[in-house]
């Protein structure tokens, strides 16, 4: 549960909104009080509660947080539970395109490759200019009605660039395609507009910037989804639970401040750009409230705990959560400090002494380092594809530089154990090496 005290500010700072939000102690209480009285009483009550005086309320906050249509929006336990509940129910054929970008997340990657597989179509994914922006003169040069299918994070989980969804959308509503967008780590730190961006699908989770309960998200359908749909539905497979509900919704009643959160978020990557040693991952032109870096002589695991054992809560992240991006493709893992608009500016000012702290001693280098622009990301990859050779082809482009030509290659799937998400891991070569 994401019930962290909001007292003593001092004994700990929380930075890590990206990973689990602080949920607020209205959200807190109501989540602890409905849990007990399904305890006692059994889940009818709950039920009928949600469905009678909770959900009308958490359907209009919804609509307006997300400038939809009252009515359009639909429950899950998560953005990548309802991505994987949808779209592989949509018909596409052996003639359709789908567009990803390199910031796509693991799992609604995962899920595109099955469905590139199953419906014998092309998977393409939209390179990236060398500032590491989405090349969007690229896209508006070869959309055509082909292009069934575009799925595209907003802010993507292992860094803080934020995608332009809306002059994408610009750039595909002329188009036939259906346009989806991962909001999970937007919503709640940046405006959120579904009809001006002019998407057809819009997930989110609602434990992140939001600071709901963990296990309850939500997506937004508008009617040409509906409409390809309907023949197989648009109802989900898994709900979200009573209390949860409930809270969500008493998370989204507190007032948020409209104001960005973007300026503590300057304050803490520059105090990461003046640390000896440390590497910045902020490729593109605009930045939110996450910030991602490396140290060359700690290993990302280690430097967020020591960060945590001086009472500043960051967060993780690991290549594989978007294993089309890896800038160097030197490490696997990197530290992801995310502010909110509840965090202040002695928040910041008190993680640039607990990283001054946890690296005493090891800031050898002398100058720090910044990963910004990174090479154009492949641009076709057919079905079919191996994915010992799509990771290679990947890692290629990255060796050539930012000049190079787009290579191929999107990996195929394997499961592998994990809490949160599947694994995209090279399979191995022909020759045994992976």
């Amino acid at each position: 549960m994401n019930a962290i005290p909001h007292g003593d500010r001092g004994r700990r700072v929380h930075l890590d909104t990206a990973g689990l939000g602080r949920m607020p102690a209205a959200a807190r209480a109501q989540l602890t009080e409905w849990t007990r009285h399904e305890d006692r009483h059994g889940p009818y009550e709950v039920d009928e509660h949600v469905h009678h005086v909770v959900r009308p309320e958490l359907d209009a906050r919804l609509a307006a947080l997300l400038g939809a249509p009252a009515g359009d929006t639909v429950l899950a336990t998560g953005a990548a539970d309802a991505f994987a509940a949808l779209v592989p129910r949509l018909a596409l054929g052996p003639g359709d395109r789908i567009w990803t970008t390199p910031y796509e997340g693991v799992a609604n990657l995962t899920v595109l490759t099955a469905l590139r597989d199953r419906a014998r179509c092309r998977l393409e994914v939209v390179p990236l200019r060398p500032d590491g922006d989405l090349d969007l003169e690229w896209m508006a040069a070869h959309i055509d009605d082909d292009v069934a299918l575009v799925s595209v994070a907003h802010v993507p989980a292992g860094c803080g660039i934020v995608t332009p969804v809306e002059d994408i959308g610009r750039i595909l509503a002329p188009h036939r395609c259906l346009y989806a967008v991962d909001a999970s780590y937007a919503v709640g730190q940046l405006p959120v507009d579904a009809g001006r961006i002019g998407c057809q699908l819009l997930t989110g989770d609602g434990w992140r910037f939001l600071r709901g309960p963990e296990s309850v998200g939500f997506a937004y359908l508008a009617p040409e989804l509906r409409q390809a749909l309907a023949p197989y539905g648009t109802g989900l497979p898994a709900l979200p639970e009573g209390a949860s509900v409930v809270a969500l919704n008493a998370a989204l009643a507190v007032p948020q401040d409209t104001g960005p959160a973007g300026g503590l978020a300057a304050v803490v990557r520059t105090a990461v750009q003046e640390t000896p040693g440390a590497e910045l991952i902020a490729p593109g032109r605009v930045q939110g409230g996450i910030v991602t870096f490396r140290h060359a002589e700690m290993p990302a695991g280690l430097l967020r705990r020591a960060l945590a054992a001086r009472g500043v809560v960051v967060g993780k992240t690991v290549a594989q959560q978007t294993p089309l991006y890896s800038p160097g493709r030197k490490a696997t893992a990197a530290v992801r400090v995310s502010v909110h608009h509840d965090n202040s500016a002695w928040d910041a000012a008190r993680f640039a002494e607990a990283l001054r702290q946890a690296l005493a001693g090891r800031g050898r280098h002398a100058a720090p380092r910044a990963v910004r622009a990174v090479p154009p990301a492949p641009a076709a990859v057919a079905a079919g594809s191996g994915a010992a050779a799509g990771l290679r082809a990947v890692c290629a482009g990255s060796a050539a530089g930012a000049g190079a030509a787009p290579a191929a290659g999107v990996p195929r799937p394997r499961r592998r154990a994990g809490r949160r998400h599947l694994a995209l891991v090279s399979a191995p070569a022909p020759d045994g090496t992976a």
